[in-house]
């Protein structure tokens, strides 16, 4: 797995914490995201144990992340709010406070959102 992507996962964590808790659910797709990567079996284990621990937007640490992969990261976390079939209203604001941490601007942000929101609420029976 590259280091970008390594990055763009270990930054889904805190997403998945958003509503304080860490779901079955959610595991199971950061588990498809680091097989879609190609994650190595440490790769992966790395990431369950940083996921161990209630996660925030403080622990993402944005100088791994370019301007691409903070828009596949904002994608991505909108997708994995929906894994357990719902966007809870915590999971929603805190992905508006994720696009400010990645410096997305407002316009932009809420169309990713938008966008991606319609994309998993199509998928939800695949989540």
């Amino acid at each position: 797995m590259h280091e970008q992507e390594y990055a763009i996962v270990r930054a889904l964590v805190p997403v998945a914490w958003a509503d304080g808790e860490f779901a079955d659910k959610e595991r199971e797709m950061i588990s498809a995201i680091l097989s879609a990567y190609r994650a190595t079996a440490d790769e992966e284990k790395a990431i369950f144990d940083y996921a161990k621990e209630k996660r925030g937007l403080e622990d993402i640490k944005l100088q791994d992340l370019s301007a691409g992969d903070r828009r596949v990261l904002l994608q991505q976390a909108v997708l994995l709010t929906y894994a357990d079939g719902v966007q809870a209203h915590a999971e929603r604001q805190f992905l508006k406070d994720l696009a400010k941490c990645l410096r997305i601007p407002d316009d932009e942000a809420t169309q990713v959102m938008s966008e991606a929101g319609e994309r998993a609420k199509k998928l939800l029976n695949l989540l």
